[in-house]
């Protein structure tokens, strides 16, 4: 698994994808955190990141399934799946040595939003009022979100050798499992259902850890979406081999 790691993490520098995908998530949200007004931190009267912590989620509904779309689409593509496949590596570890590079560069990118945390607490008044708790919570949330949008991303690359069907496949999972059984659940024809509906999708969790409501529940909604994914990812591989 960690030689499939480092080859892949490898790969994301030796490209511009990698430095791309970092600088976009730096600016954009630098952008929205502290410059645009209608969103700025500085101009809402409150110290917090929720700005950064809203925005997030819909960056890395983008941001992901650009790193992920080549995984396997570009090894399908140019035939070096097959040389990979005969390697003495499990199917396992093919797939989680992707998925793993991914997720660190997903964690990379996360890392220098820490200055915007050093700063709010800073410029809080007095120093260091900071609703810890949601800070965390929501970071955590941040990173529970990565790991699922990157199994769905390993997942859409794993079924097309084209890189941009695998991109838009991954973008539009990712939409329907955060944002989608939120919208369905809205529908006025679901009545009591739409809470049991809204808990399907991913927003529902994330929104409860971004408050700092760091229940088992919803780690093991994350988990087990990662796992299905990352299972779903698998036996597509192993389907290469029949």
């Amino acid at each position: 698994m960690l030689e499939v790691l480092k080859k892949e993490f490898g790969s994301f520098f030796n490209s511009l994808a990698g430095y791309i995908v970092l600088v976009i998530f730096f600016i954009i949200t630098g952008l929205f955190s502290w410059v645009f007004p209608q969103s700025s931190i500085l101009s809402n009267g409150f110290a917090n990141l929720n700005p950064l912590f809203d925005l997030a989620p819909y960056l890395f509904m983008f941001l992901v399934p650009a790193l992920t779309m080549k995984a396997f689409s570009e090894e399908v593509k140019t035939g070096t799946i097959e040389l990979l496949l005969t390697k003495p590596l499990t199917d396992w570890s093919i797939v989680l040595g992707k998925y793993f590079a991914s997720l660190t560069l997903i964690i990379i990118a996360l890392l220098p939003t820490l200055v915007y945390y050093y700063t709010v607490y800073q410029i809080g008044s007095p120093i260091g009022n900071i609703d810890q708790g949601a800070t965390i919570g929501s970071y955590f949330g941040l990173l529970l979100l990565g790991t699922v949008f990157s199994a769905i991303g390993i997942l859409a690359s794993s079924i097309t050798d084209n890189q941009i069907v695998s991109y838009i496949t991954a973008l539009f999972l990712c939409f329907i499992i955060y944002d989608g059984f939120s919208l369905i659940s809205s529908i006025n024809i679901w009545s009591t259902y739409s809470y049991q509906i809204s808990k399907w999708g991913i927003d529902h969790h994330y929104s409860a850890l971004s408050k700092g409501i760091i229940d088992s529940r919803n780690i093991l909604y994350f988990i087990s979406m990662t796992l299905i994914m990352l299972f779903a990812s698998k036996i597509t591989l192993s389907s290469r081999k029949w």
